[in-house]
């Protein structure tokens, strides 16, 4: 019998979430540029941290905090912005 961690599970579907919206992020120069300024992120530093959880919340705050790019973005990916929310909430800081 497989025990299923729906906890572990659901940070990993927000985690994939993240980085699925973290390409829609970098498809736009100028948004990429302000994500990298926001974030204090470099491209050698955001592809050394890409895996990690701390870069996928930073990847939701950045939405999160403009609503034109959350909802953007959630169009972009087929799913609510509420749901890209809820994704930054359940990655660990």
């Amino acid at each position: 019998m497989t025990i299923i961690n729906r906890s572990e599970d659901s940070v990993k579907d927000a985690s994939g979430l993240a980085l699925n919206a973290l390409a829609w992020v970098l498809s736009d120069t100028v948004r990429a540029e302000r994500f990298l300024s926001v974030t204090g992120l470099d491209a050698d530093g955001l592809r050394a941290s890409v895996g990690e959880p701390a870069t996928h919340r930073a990847v939701l705050d950045f939405l999160c905090a403009h609503e034109p790019d959350l909802i953007a973005a959630a169009e972009s990916l087929g799913i609510e912005p509420g749901e890209l929310a809820a994704a930054r909430d359940r990655i660990g800081a």
